[in-house]
């Protein structure tokens, strides 16, 4: 069985996920499935939080990238915290730093957001 999971939680209008274990081909669908629900919801302001993740792959990778459109045309964003550096490292390499924002701790970005609503 694969080491994976995913949570949701965080007050409106910012929904925090957290993902730990290992995100690849076979754990990306329940990420896709969390993203789904959020939208569904009308929940377009996310934090995700790597502090539990150990791994990620290109099919991980293209998950954010399917979403971050949809979040940004409804006047959201996907913001990342608590990365270590070996997975950042793999963010950086493919040019992610450029199109995303990343913050050392969750209550940071999630600020960001608060203060983006001011």
């Amino acid at each position: 069985m694969v080491d994976f999971s995913v949570d949701t939680r965080g007050s409106e209008p910012v929904q925090i996920i957290d993902v730990k274990g290992y995100l690849d081909a076979h754990t990306a669908p329940e990420l896709e499935g969390v993203f789904n629900k959020l939208i569904d919801e009308k929940k377009f302001q996310i934090v995700v939080n790597f502090s539990d993740l150990t791994y990620i792959s290109s099919a991980g990778l293209g998950v954010f990238m399917a979403y971050v459109e949809t979040m940004r045309e409804n006047n959201g964003d996907i913001k990342f915290s608590n990365m270590n550096e070996s997975v950042y490292n793999i963010f950086d390499l493919l040019g992610f730093p450029m199109l995303y924002e990343f913050y050392k701790d969750e209550k940071e970005a999630v600020e960001k957001f608060n203060q983006k609503g001011k």
